[in-house]
């Protein structure tokens, strides 16, 4: 298994495209890829349209996959607010790759039988294929999606991002083989001798205590440990060291952990935002379904709290796999790179750092697909990366 990345911020569009396929051409030495990951930004979007037969032109690649960016990724750099195409080249011996299309009025329910969702991706649950996901944020379920492989392929792993650049339906460039798709999901399952790795990185840190929820209905959070979910939010405020106090005011979320144990760590929480508090009942509307018994977390999120979230994954990731993987994917949310650091490449650096130097591509996206303890979830503000390897 061999992968190659390169980024180009030539223009037009057949300079960026002729100059980032030289350099994986160059890595390749003749041999066609497999599978070739494109993301263009939206400074191209009006040769969006030319990007599947320049990079067949270029690579003759056997399978396309891509979409349009608010940035991209590739290389070893991070390319924001211009012009640019990063392309991810894959050799994959001994792996079947399955390319699949799927528009919002053909995909199977989310709790559809296994079988529909073998019919959609054109691959056998048995294989356990692993999943890259490029959605249409405007005009498809994502959510649905994630939960109904999860149902059909629960040993499966899958990562992904919601298409960017575009403001409207119709505005994004979904990529799959020779085709451009303007609606929909566009999705490879690989299997065979193929292992994915994730690393979900979402950027916030815990504070406080993890409590029970002792009342809730829906995404209504009523009590903790017996009290009023708002009293223990307003004790938790006035406890806090300064720098946190300013951060409870607009970077404020709630951790729901997902699978429970006798400790818990950075990265075991399902990160999710608060969408309202109500001061005469005391309860607070949060973006998950909550049960009572769960055990939650109230995070707090910035630009050191991201970078120490994103160090301490990889660490962990780090420790847990010694020999270097062959090539990786990177989303990451459109509200990280320079716009939360303030400085360029954070993310990918961070990752070389730890990782070494692994071919690295991906885009910039409307939202994350990655998952938390074996579930797969639709993220924000969140950087996950897809670890490629060989299984033999």
């Amino acid at each position: 298994m061999r992968w190659l990345s390169a980024v180009s911020t030539a223009t037009p569009l057949a300079a960026a495209v002729d100059e980032a396929a030289a350099a994986i051409a160059a890595g390749l030495g003749g041999v066609p890829p497999d599978l070739v990951v494109a993301f263009v930004s939206e400074s191209h979007q009006r040769e969006y349209e030319r990007l599947p037969a320049l990079v067949r032109a270029s690579l003759a690649p056997r399978s396309v996959l891509g979409c349009s960016a608010g940035g991209v990724i590739g290389g070893g750099r991070e390319v924001e607010r211009r012009a640019a195409v990063s392309l991810t080249a894959a050799v994959l011996p001994e792996v079947e790759v399955r390319p699949f299309h799927l528009e919002s009025d053909a995909q199977p329910a989310r709790s559809g039988p296994a079988g529909a969702w073998e019919a959609a991706t054109g691959v056998a649950t048995s294989r356990c294929p692993a999943f890259v996901l490029l959605p249409d944020p405007f005009t498809f379920d994502a959510e649905t999606l994630v939960a109904g492989l999860d149902r059909a392929y629960p040993e499966s792993a899958k990562i992904g991002g919601l298409a960017s650049g575009g403001r409207e339906p119709g505005a994004n460039a979904l990529y799959l083989g020779d085709t451009v798709y303007r609606s929909g999901a566009v999705g490879v399952a690989l299997a065979g001798n193929v292992e994915l790795d994730t690393v979900v990185a979402q950027g916030c840190r815990p504070v406080g205590e993890p409590m029970f929820v002792t009342r809730a209905d829906q995404n209504i959070l009523y009590g903790l440990d017996g009290k009023p979910a708002l009293a223990v939010l307003q004790q938790l405020v006035a406890v806090a060291e300064k720098r946190d106090r300013q951060l409870f005011a607009g970077s404020l979320f709630l951790g729901v952990v997902m699978q429970e144990q006798e400790a818990y760590r950075q990265g075991d929480f399902l990160v999710r935002n608060l969408l309202g508090i109500d001061g005469k009942s005391g309860a607070i509307a949060v973006g998950a379904a909550l049960r009572t018994g769960m055990v939650v977390q109230f995070h707090l999120r910035d630009a050191t709290t991201s970078a120490q979230d994103l160090d301490a994954v990889l660490v962990r990731y780090g420790e847990q796999h010694r020999e270097p993987p062959a090539g990786s994917l990177l989303f990451s949310c459109l509200g990280r790179g320079e716009h939360l650091y303030g400085v360029p490449e954070h993310d990918t650096r961070m990752f070389q750092r730890h990782l070494g130097p692994v071919p690295l591509g991906g885009f910039f996206c409307n939202g994350e697909i990655g998952p938390v303890h074996g579930r797969t979830f639709l993220h924000g503000y969140t950087s996950a990366f897809g670890i490629f390897r060989s299984r033999t």
